[in-house]
Parts: C-alpha cells; sequence; structure tokens
C-alpha cells in the first residue's frame, strides 16, 4: 500500500528559486536614477540658464523652469563674437582628426598585432612609452615647429600633430588582437588577399565598435582642447572653447549669455555620441558576452 501511494502519488511542484539580488533590485534602481539625475542636471541647468536673463539668475531664489529668452540669448551669442566660425573650424578640426584618428591608429594596430617584422615589440613598447611625456612639454617645440612650417594661426596646425596617438594605437592594436583571429588573416593570405584588403574587409569590419569609442573620445578631446587653439590660432579665427572664454572674460560676466554658448558647443558632441551609440553598445554588450 505505501509502495502503490509512493507511485502514484503527484510530484509536488518545484518552488521557483528566486535571484539572489532580487530584494535589493529596488535599490539598485533607485541609485541609478539618482546618478542618471545628477549627470543630466547641469545640462538642464544650463539649458534653465541659457533661456533665461540675468535678473532671473540673481535672483535669491534660483529658476528651475526654463524662460522664454533661449532665441534672443543665441542671437546675442553669435553677434557678440566669431561663435559661427568657431563652431565651423572646431567641427572640421575635431571630425578631420577623429576620422583620422581612427584610421591611422587602425593601421598601426592591425600591423603591431598581426603581422611580424623585426623590433615590433620595441617599437610599440616606445610608442606607449610617449603617453608618459606630458602635453605640455612638447608646446614650445611644437609651436616653433608650425611658425616654421607657416601654419600658425590655421587649422593644419591642429590637426596635423593629432591625426594619429599612442593611445589609439594601443586601443586598436587590443581591439584586432581579441576581435581579428591570426589563422583568419592567414587563410585570407593563401588565399591571395593582399594587406590592404585584409585590413579593409577583415579587420575594420571587425574592430568597428572599438573604433566607435576611439571616434568619439578623439572628437570630444580635439573638440573641448582649449590650450593649443589659444596658443597658436589668432582670436579673429577661434574654435568653441575659445570663443566661450571670450564670452566669459570682461569685468562684467554675463551668465545667461556665457551659458548659451556652453549649451551650443554641448549640442554637437551630444550629436556625435548619439550617432555612435549603436556602435559603443555593441562593442560592450560584445566584450560581456565575451567575459
Amino acid at each position: 500500500m505505501t509502495t502503490t501511494t509512493a507511485a502514484t502519488a503527484v510530484p509536488r511542484r518545484r518552488r521557483r528559486a528566486r535571484p539572489a539580488g532580487g530584494r535589493g533590485r529596488p535599490l539598485i534602481y533607485m541609485l541609478l536614477a539618482a546618478v542618471l539625475a545628477s549627470s543630466i542636471f547641469p545640462l538642464y541647468w544650463t539649458f534653465v540658464v541659457a533661456s533665461s536673463d540675468n535678473s532671473a539668475i540673481g535672483e535669491a531664489t534660483p529658476p528651475l523652469v526654463p524662460g522664454g529668452n533661449l532665441m534672443e540669448n543665441i542671437s546675442r551669442v553669435f553677434e557678440s563674437s566669431e561663435f559661427s566660425l568657431a563652431l565651423m573650424n572646431s567641427a572640421i578640426v575635431a571630425t578631420t582628426v577623429a576620422v583620422g584618428n581612427v584610421f591611422f591608429s587602425a593601421l598601426a594596430g592591425f600591423a603591431f598585432a598581426r603581422l611580424r617584422f623585426r623590433g615590433r615589440n620595441a617599437l610599440l613598447v616606445t610608442v606607449v612609452a610617449t603617453m608618459m611625456v606630458p602635453t605640455q612639454l612638447g608646446i614650445i617645440p611644437l609651436y616653433l615647429l608650425t611658425t616654421e612650417l607657416g601654419w600658425t594661426g590655421h587649422l593644419q596646425a591642429l590637426i596635423v600633430p593629432a591625426l594619429v596617438s599612442a593611445f589609439g594605437v594601443f586601443w586598436m592594436r587590443q581591439a584586432v588582437d581579441e576581435t581579428v583571429p591570426n589563422e583568419l588573416v592567414e587563410a585570407a593570405m593563401m588565399d591571395g588577399c593582399s594587406l590592404v584588403r585584409i585590413f579593409w574587409h577583415v579587420a575594420l569590419p571587425a574592430i568597428r565598435p572599438a573604433a566607435a569609442v576611439l571616434g568619439l573620445f578623439t572628437f570630444m578631446g580635439a573638440w573641448n582642447d582649449f590650450f593649443w587653439p589659444l596658443v597658436v590660432l589668432n582670436p579673429e579665427n577661434p574654435t568653441v572653447q575659445v570663443a566661450l572664454s571670450v564670452l566669459a572674460s570682461g569685468y562684467y560676466t554675463d551668465y545667461a549669455l556665457m551659458l548659451t554658448g556652453a549649451l551650443l558647443g554641448v549640442l554637437p558632441v551630444l550629436g556625435v555620441f548619439l550617432l555612435l551609440a549603436r556602435q559603443i553598445v555593441g562593442g560592450i554588450m560584445a566584450g560581456a558576452v565575451k567575459g
């Protein structure tokens, strides 16, 4: 009887195991929401000040709601400085530097990762070691060189020295080493592909997420650069950061005017980030799956 009962007994359903961190999820979401709010608030505050006038900014209770003076402040920014020329100069410099840095760094990274030549490791160490040299030490020699070449006051003085970077070479070398198998390169060589075709059709599509990250960082660095454009360019031919310093100078600081210019200077960077967001997230997800 006991055996029959045990055989015909319906087995109890197993309880589903709850995730280990299920109870802590609300706290995690609250923490992420707080981080998101603290990250967005400076940009929102910039927009609020840019859409207000100085009388509202000087009140005892600062405004938290956007005003109605945004278009007026934008017109004042373009009238009071060479801001349109500064936006165009920064767009040309940042785009050219980002594209050139990604291309040349990818070429060098592919060579260091998949080609065998004498002195490869020593040359890579030399390239990486240049990252430890402060940028300020090279300002005077670089300025003398640009003066000898006649580039002072022209955009090529900003573009040419930044077309390739040691960080970009190291970054792309690591990306090629992780995403492009050596067997795939050897198979392409056996099929008769040249090194240029292997780089363009095999390596470059594989390292596209890493290239997008490098392009974003390079664009931001070139767009936000202030010291070197201030040294080598003329006041009549500025970049965005130099133009913003002109808006902030003077005996009386017009905060609405200054932050309107800062808002206009941030929008292109946000646009580039949104343009490359899919590739960046794809690279992060690929790294997470590999891990």
